[in-house]
């Protein structure tokens, strides 16, 4: 399965895989200005960790043994069996914050209501490449399958 990578030597730190997440998942995914201006923005489903020198862009991993599926007291946390994708099923979800809690990485976190969880989705705009990878000006997020 293909994941989000990323190369912390070319990080800069300028967070617009955040303002692209946040796009990604708005009421206007393919305008950055009506998404910002209008409605209420979502959170960014990925995090950039700085420690100067060193920067770099962390979202979920999709791990091949998901501790947040199997924290999930719902279900609503579940790989897809299609895609491998660990997927959270927002309907589901009670906001118990499990997932939250059984996460290694700390990239679940609460959505912009606070009610339920959410994460990273692999979210694209059609071309098959997620929003941040796509718009990282330093080429410092790849998505590739690597073993």
């Amino acid at each position: 399965m293909k994941r989000v990578y990323a190369k912390e030597e070319v990080c800069a730190g300028c967070r617009l895989c955040e303002v692209h997440c946040i796009v990604a998942h708005s009421q206007y995914p393919n305008d950055i200005v009506k998404a910002f201006k209008k409605g209420v923005l979502p959170l960014s489903r990925i995090i950039v960790e700085e420690n100067r020198p060193v920067s770099f862009a962390l979202q979920c991993r999709h791990c091949a043994d998901a501790p947040c599926t199997k924290a999930c007291i719902t279900g609503a946390m579940y790989r897809d069996p299609d895609t491998g994708m660990v997927i959270n099923d927002e309907e589901r979800c009670v906001g118990c914050w499990t997932c939250i809690l059984s996460c290694p990485f700390g990239v679940i976190k609460r959505n912009e209501s606070g009610k339920v969880a959410s994460k990273c989705d692999l979210c694209s705009n059609g071309d098959g490449i997620p929003a941040c990878v796509a718009n990282c000006p330093n080429d410092a997020l790849v998505f590739e399958e690597r073993e």
